[in-house]
């Protein structure tokens, strides 16, 4: 350390200026533990330099001979222009560009950086302030039929009172004239999804050129890494194709991105579906059609123009629907069991017994209407469907048609007793024969169906006037 404290010095203020920035969590509230703990610093540390202003005076370093002169310094003045152009200009778009247009050759984390110091000057330059660059987005308006927003809403339990346990809302909205479309469904699935595309392309009378879409995974089929490309759900990919419109995913966390139809998810809760009482989906959708005239009617704040005027550019710029509508169906794969009933989504499907056995593998592709099973090999003659079905609503149901157990055992050759012996079956009289009963004795079979009499030996005694047959046996014993 120099004679004057210079290294000291030059250590306070690169300390000062680390912390700095968390001085506006001290002024919020925030304890000076948690910002140790989050810094990895010291308590004591944190507290000295969040409590003092800047040093007066910084020495400057004196670069040793021989030492190479940082690899950002000849950009940084390239940097510093495009940040006033755009102040929030992302640093791995920066960083493309001093690539692919300036040969840069270092690494992101030096852009980076640059940056952490490089945007707070430049914005106190052009007079921001960090809490109003926190709050910063850039607006951005389209030409008709150009683009449209996607999201859904969750209305709760608005219908559970009628055995529907979930309710959601559907939303489309077109960026340029902000005009509106909602449906109401029981499910957010993939089939469930692109209908309601259909429907909304049906009500605006053509496809805008492209939607914005959050990560939902009915779109993205994986999430990536930041600056790396989404990969997309191959049915949107399908879908997007047959109605010709472009897929615009957001980046992650990125709500302002589709500001119109978030706060289009509002706009019909407070005015459509507050206040009153429905007690099905189509008195839901039938709410919001004698809204949408009422809507179109307002003069919105920030176009300036009235809805509905700025709604026919927005549809007469829309593409033409192609005449076959793309149906979406959800394909997956599931064993089937013991009872030739197939599990999909919380409920149960039947499948014929003598085309299936257990455990076998089928092919389950479900629309929002109805759920169809195949085979995973074609038959003979080409043919895979098994079974079809309505779709379930809701969990724990089971579609069942009793042909499909035809050739299964029934039961009904069961028996159960209670211990008792049973009673022997009486045996029926046979019919009179022509000849009688003498003819009957010569019957075989029918004489041993003939009832006799059984009579005591007393009887006889008293028809031939003789002792009684056990009293005379009596005497001869005595």
């Amino acid at each position: 350390m120099g004679e004057d404290g210079s290294a000291a010095v030059v250590l306070d203020a690169e300390r000062w200026l680390e912390l700095r920035p968390l001085r506006a969590l001290l002024d919020a509230g925030v304890s000076v533990a948690e910002i140790a703990r989050q810094t990895g610093l010291n308590r004591r540390t944190v507290k000295k330099y969040l409590s003092q202003e800047a040093p007066m005076s910084v020495p400057r370093r004196v670069v040793p001979a021989g030492h190479r002169t940082p690899v950002l310094g000849p950009f940084g003045h390239v940097i510093d222009a495009w940040l006033r152009a755009e102040l929030l200009l992302k640093g791995t778009v920066i960083h493309e560009r001093l690539v692919a247009q300036y040969g840069f050759t270092g690494h992101y984390q030096r852009v980076k950086l640059y940056l952490q110091e490089a945007r707070p000057r430049i914005a106190a330059e052009m007079g921001i302030g960090p809490d109003e660059l926190a709050g910063l987005h850039r607006r951005f308006e389209v030409v008709p039929g150009a683009q449209a927003q996607v999201d859904w809403g969750d209305e709760g339990g608005i219908l559970a009172h009628v055995g529907i346990p979930k309710v959601y809302s559907f939303h489309m909205v077109l960026s340029y004239s902000r005009d509106p479309f909602c449906c109401f469904t029981t499910s957010q699935d993939l089939a469930t999804f692109w209908r309601c595309h259909r429907r909304a392309f049906a009500h605006f009378g053509g496809v805008p050129k492209s939607i914005v879409y959050d990560r939902t995974k009915t779109v993205v089929r994986r999430h990536v890494a930041p600056g790396v490309a989404v990969p997309l759900h191959p049915e949107a990919v399908a879908f997007a194709g047959h109605y010709d419109f472009d897929v615009d995913v957001l980046a992650a966390y990125r709500p302002t991105g589709k500001g119109r139809v978030e706060r289009q998810v509002t706009i019909v809760r407070d005015h459509v579906l507050a206040g009153r009482g429905f007690a099905s989906i189509e008195e839901l959708d039938a709410a919001f059609a004698a809204w949408v005239p009422l809507r179109r009617a307002r003069t919105h704040r920030t176009h300036g123009e009235v809805i509905g005027v700025r709604a026919a550019r927005d549809h007469a710029a829309l593409r033409p629907i192609p005449p076959r509508p793309y149906r979406v169906a959800e394909r997956h794969l599931r064993h089937v069991g013991k009872d030739c009933l197939v599990a999909f989504a919380g409920n149960l499907y039947s499948v014929p017994a003598r085309r299936v056995r257990h455990r076998q593998l089928v092919e389950i592709r479900a629309t929002a209407g109805t759920v169809t099973l195949h085979t995973t090999m074609p038959g003979p003659g080409g043919e895979t469907l098994l079974a079809s079905h309505p779709r379930a609503v809701g969990r724990g149901a089971r579609i069942v048609d009793p042909a499909h157990w035809d050739g299964l055992p029934d039961g009904h050759t069961r028996a159960v007793t209670t211990g008792d012996p049973p009673a022997p079956p009486a045996r029926p009289r046979p019919p009179a024969t022509a000849g009688g009963p003498l003819q009957a004795l010569l019957n075989r079979a029918a004489a041993a169906q003939v009832t006799v009499d059984r009579r005591p030996l007393s009887v006889y005694d008293q028809l031939t006037g003789t002792a009684p047959f056990t009293a005379r046996s009596a005497s001869k014993d005595a």
